[in-house]
């Protein structure tokens, strides 16, 4: 069932509302993405935790919907500490190997309730192999459009899990579109990590986690990978959920990382722009060993930015050279990640002043070593 209020999309930009049982997967007035506007079915209370299922559905109060059919077991993947102020998170343990099996779960479970004639899908590979599972378990028909040169062993898995898989020349911003335009056509629920906000509810369980696993509190900084924000979108989610519930007292720094070769958000943020600058569209992405943040235009800009700088956050870069050299620090310490989730640990690693916490967000396995 959906959650006690019946939940509503809503666009941040002009307030166009739309019922969630539609297959409208954007705003029609401005075509950006949606919100989501729920009542949750009440507070959180720590003691009520214990006993609870081991995964992201012990938090059922604050999620937009309940007794899922399509689990996975996904979620409460393990904290370890790597250095004396920095914490990883385990996300590549997840049934996909990456955290996009925590809003995957979402989206699959709202189209299986929905039935659409056909679920589809846009990825640079972990989103795609997390939907394609997801749908897979729900038994619903699935396509995912990925971009060319997609890593082989993403692309294998997307099949493996019987969705059809169509790779689309050109960059992340081409398969976008592609997608979209498949997403148009009647009887079609678009499982869209970016457009539906039912992904950032589901990626805002990584921060209660983190709550729960410290003892009821955060860290002081949270580094997140950013491409289309999705994983910072779902923390800030759940930051302001736990202030406005009084289980926190402060907010943490959002600490966003992004690969320098492709970095939009950053060039906004460190110019003090509310929204991307200088980036047309249609420019194409330069080439980075970190494929899941490539994103020269995230359709969620102005919500990530205005989230860090909330936050009292910021934008961090790292080089090809430093990803290289991250991912070969973690497999020495006993950690095989890939390429793209091991930014925040090149940008943060060496941070001693203040906690953080890091996502190890995806397997090694997925891309491999880098060159």
């Amino acid at each position: 069932m959906l959650a006690a209020m019946a939940p509503t999309y809503r666009c941040p930009q002009d307030g166009t509302r739309a019922d969630v049982t539609s297959l409208t997967w954007c705003c029609p007035v401005c075509r950006g993405p949606w919100d989501l506007d729920f009542e949750s079915a009440g507070p959180l209370r720590p003691g009520d935790l214990a006993g609870r299922v081991n995964s992201l559905w012990r938090y059922e109060e604050v999620l937009p919907l309940s007794s899922p059919a399509t689990t996975l077991g996904e979620g409460r993947t393990p904290l370890v500490p790597l250095t004396g102020t920095v914490s990883a998170k385990l996300d590549f343990l997840m049934p996909t190997l990456s955290f996009k099996d925590r809003g995957a779960v979402m989206l699959a479970e709202l189209a299986r309730r929905l039935a659409p004639e056909r679920v589809v899908a846009d990825s640079s590979g972990n989103a795609g192999t997390a939907v394609a599972a997801y749908c897979a378990r729900a038994a619903l028909p699935c396509t995912v459009y990925v971009p060319e040169g997609t890593s082989p062993k993403k692309t294998e898995q997307i099949r493996a899990h019987g969705a059809r898989l169509e790779v689309v020349p050109g960059d992340r911003e081409a398969t976008a579109l592609a997608a979209r335009a498949a997403a148009d056509e009647p009887g079609t629920f678009y499982a869209s990590h970016v457009f539906n906000p039912y992904f950032l509810h589901g990626t805002k369980t990584y921060v209660y986690e983190l709550w729960e696993d410290l003892g009821g509190r955060l860290p002081d900084a949270v580094a997140v990978p950013v491409g289309n924000g999705t994983l910072l979108l779902g923390a800030a989610l759940a930051i302001a959920e736990l202030l406005a519930q009084g289980l926190i007292d402060t907010r943490p720094a959002l600490i966003a990382v992004q690969a320098e070769a492709v970095s939009p958000l950053a060039a906004a943020f460190h110019a003090g722009a509310d929204d991307l600058v200088d980036a047309p569209a249609g420019a194409p992405a330069s080439p980075t060993l970190a494929e899941g943040i490539a994103i020269p235009r995230p359709p969620r800009a102005r919500a990530i930015l205005a989230a860090v700088r909330e936050s009292g956050g910021t934008f961090l870069t790292v080089t090809e050279d430093q990803i290289r050299t991250a991912q070969r620090d973690l497999a020495a310490r006993g950690f095989y990640v890939e390429t793209t989730g091991v930014a925040c640990w090149a940008a943060v690693g060496g941070w001693t002043d203040r906690s953080v916490v890091v996502p190890l967000c995806g397997a090694g396995l997925k891309t491999g070593l880098a060159a």
